[in-house]
């Protein structure tokens, strides 16, 4: 490289104005804060959905891991709530009874936040509390907190949207979770997973791909039972009864709504939340709050008794972080 090169480039950056400097830094991050909207954004709509689980390395030398187990749906999901800085994504399950009336069952949530400063995260049976981040920690990246079918918690992770390989994904840091369903039924040696989350959009949909360590408590401390590794896998797809979604939510969103409104304020009063886990449901209460709505929806009970209800029950259910 010559030294004429060298001269011409320094004499280049000497004549950017200083006040340039912090506007080229914003100007950068408010691109990739956009693109990453854009790609939180991008996975609303309706799919064909593959759930595939994948036990592999035992790390104990008396654990044999289980079968694979592979299954699917129909799955709808909607933009909730869209204020910039956060993004609230809602998925509706559709299942074929086979008798034309589809039944709707709403699934999980997941909300996204930039640069948040606190998490709430799960911290062992029953509990979940909320983690501070620092600034540094937080600068650039986003949230992504993941809520059960009855809009209680179950967990919630940091990480940065980057560009890998030319493909972008966000990746989280090392995340505590309570068993899903498929595990938390056969009452396995583990408890919980330690996992580290990636979300990235494909050109037929887009991929969520789960890294879980499966612990338990042996000799008073938690030891790595098992690998797994999951991969959930959404395709466009309109042919299924995208109107049955479409009309639950119409006819049960503002039930939903004061739902996540007092679990909010359940988790500000009390510190976090500590409600007892249920194996078939996720919480003691998820499958009550599912009936309130599903009786709101065919007409048995007025919204404003169901809220009722559903809020006597939630305090009722739920202790102060640490109790």
């Amino acid at each position: 490289m010559s030294k004429h090169f060298l001269w011409a480039a320094a004499l280049a950056i000497a004549a950017i104005p200083v006040t340039a400097v912090p506007a080229m830094a914003q100007a950068a991050q408010s691109s990739s804060y956009q693109a990453d909207r854009a790609d939180i954004l991008g996975m609303a709509g309706n799919y064909k959905v593959r759930f595939d689980m994948r036990e592999s390395t035992p790390w104990r030398a008396d654990y044999t891991p289980i079968e694979p187990k592979i299954s699917g749906g129909h799955e709808s999901v909607r933009v909730i709530e869209d204020s910039g800085r956060k993004i609230s994504l809602q998925h509706l399950l559709v299942v074929d009874m086979g008798d034309g009336k589809p039944m709707v069952i709403k699934h999980w949530r997941q909300d996204w936040e930039y640069e948040p400063a606190r998490i709430l995260v799960y911290s062992g049976p029953d509990s979940w509390t909320w983690r501070t981040t620092t600034e540094a920690e937080r600068k650039g990246k986003w949230s992504q907190t993941v809520y059960q079918v009855d809009d209680s918690p179950r967990y919630g992770g940091l990480g940065a949207w980057t560009t890998v390989a030319g493909l972008r994904r966000w990746e989280s840091d090392g995340t505590w979770r309570p068993l899903a369903r498929r595990d938390a039924v056969r009452g396995p040696v583990y408890d919980r997973y330690y996992s580290v989350n990636r979300h990235q959009l494909s050109p037929g949909g887009w991929v969520h791909w789960q890294d879980n360590i499966k612990m338990g408590e042996f000799d008073d401390r938690l030891q790595p039972v098992v690998q797994e590794y999951v991969l959930n896998t959404y395709d466009k797809f309109d042919g299924y009864n995208v109107k049955a979604a479409d009309d639950y939510w119409a006819a049960t969103r503002g039930y939903w709504a004061a739902i996540r409104a007092e679990w909010d304020r359940i988790a500000s009063a009390k510190g976090g939340i500590r409600i007892t886990e249920a194996a078939e449901a996720g919480t003691v209460i998820a499958s009550r709050l599912l009936e309130i709505a599903d009786d709101i929806q065919k007409g048995k009970t007025s919204e404003a008794e169901g809220i009722k209800t559903a809020r006597a029950l939630m305090d009722q259910a739920t202790r102060a972080a640490g109790q």
